[in-house]
């Protein structure tokens, strides 16, 4: 086993516990600082489909009784066209793990458990990366200092590592959604998501377990965008009449549900060239993305999974940093492309997705979450961990 090494981690969302999890599995000493005074998650609820099942399988992240586990997504536009009923049921069938949404206080603390509480450092604000001749050291905004052997940027998207390591900086698509949580205690459906598009914005509902319903309300965005005095008026006059479900949301919904919102949609710009040094990056620091695919969290833990198998297979550090950046980019790159793409159109020009059947339609989807998940990896992972430990000459006695 390669000898392990001292990980220095900036970042304690999804994509930085997850690391810190899996290296710590694989033996590594781990730190993650966070700038926040505590660990706790904004914004909803996150979609976790079968590659980030996978992945939470292979840290020991027990999922059972979280969120909603989905059977169906239905999709139609705003004039009630139906234009696919997705079988989700199916797609786990053949991708070998469920498909569901979950609170991401909820994720959070489920990466959280048995992971012990001085492996996070708060009140860590990360100001300078040094590189120096055994590492690198990172600096914070109250003069401390941290020395390692690898400094993993999992800060998000205005990373600062990202600028250290000299990526381009994340451009907007010209999009942002108003979203949250809401208690509807007579939901019905409760494993059937909706995500209803409009000629000029789209909306989504998708169940989070008991009550709690992820809404979603997609607008135009642009950089002297000037936040309406109420909100919740600007959102109703877009979205009233789609259908009942909406509007009965709509009906629910208060300028206080849309405090946190908007947020605009980026897209980071994936770098050609990989990194140098003893620096990389992970989630949305690395390849923050549109939330069309609700793929966001499932390609950081991606990130972790062939970040953890780089770094276990006795490649020189350096190497097996540049390995993994080069393995994960065009997976990433193909995710991102699609899920940047303009899904707002009008009643006639999506009229010929009527003509598709929904069996292909999931058949597709399937394919594509195959193709840019590292199958053969994952396999070859989940055979490694689940190989019985070589007994000790103690054991033998």
């Amino acid at each position: 086993m390669p000898a392990p090494l001292r990980v220095l981690v900036v970042g304690a969302g999804v994509s930085g516990l997850s690391v810190a999890r899996g290296l710590r599995r694989d033996g590594h000493d781990v730190t993650v600082f966070e700038r926040r005074p505590d660990v706790q998650a904004g914004g909803g609820a996150v979609t976790i489909w079968s590659n980030g099942e996978t992945v939470l399988r292979q840290l020991g992240v027990a999922m059972e009784g979280a969120g909603q586990l989905l059977s169906t997504v239905q999709v139609s536009t705003s004039g009630g066209r139906r234009l696919a009923t997705l079988d989700v049921t199916a797609m786990v069938h053949r991708l070998g793990s469920p498909v569901r949404m979950v609170p991401r206080r909820v994720l959070l603390q489920r990466l959280l458990d048995g992971l012990p509480t001085d492996l996070i450092r708060c009140n860590a604000r990360a100001v300078a990366v040094v590189r120096t001749a055994d590492g690198v050291r990172v600096e914070f905004d109250d003069g401390d200092s941290a020395a390692g052997d690898l400094l993993i940027g999992a800060d998000g998207m205005h990373s600062m590592v990202r600028d250290v390591v000299g990526a381009p900086p994340a451009e907007p698509t010209g999009w942002c959604s108003w979203q949250g949580l809401i208690d509807l205690p007579d939901l019905s459906d409760r494993q059937v998501a909706r995500v209803i598009i409009g000629e000029h914005g789209n909306a989504g509902l998708w169940p989070a377990g008991g009550a709690a319903l992820q809404w979603w309300f997609d607008l135009p965005w642009s950089c002297d965008f000037v936040r309406p005095r109420r909100p919740i008026e600007t959102i109703r006059a877009n979205f009233t009449g789609w259908c009942d479900a909406v509007d009965r949301v709509l009906g629910a919904l208060t300028d206080d549900h849309l405090a946190g919102s908007p947020y605009p949609h980026f897209r980071h710009p994936i770098p050609r060239v990989p990194g140098h040094g003893a620096l990389t990056l992970v989630g949305d620091a690395a390849h923050t993305m549109p939330p069309t695919l609700a793929q966001g969290t499932n390609q950081a833990l991606l990130d972790t999974m062939v970040l953890c198998k780089a770094l276990s297979d006795g490649r020189e550090l350096s190497r097996a940093l540049r390995w993994y950046e080069t393995t994960r980019r065009r997976k990433v790159l193909a995710v991102s492309r699609v899920a940047s793409l303009q899904v707002s159109h009008g009643e006639a020009a999506l009229k010929p997705a009527t003509y598709i059947s929904d069996r292909f339609q999931s058949g597709a989807l399937t394919m594509f979450l195959r193709c840019t998940s590292h199958r053969r990896l994952a396999a070859e992972i989940n055979r490694t961990l689940s190989a019985p430990t070589p007994a000790t000459s103690w054991d033998r006695r």
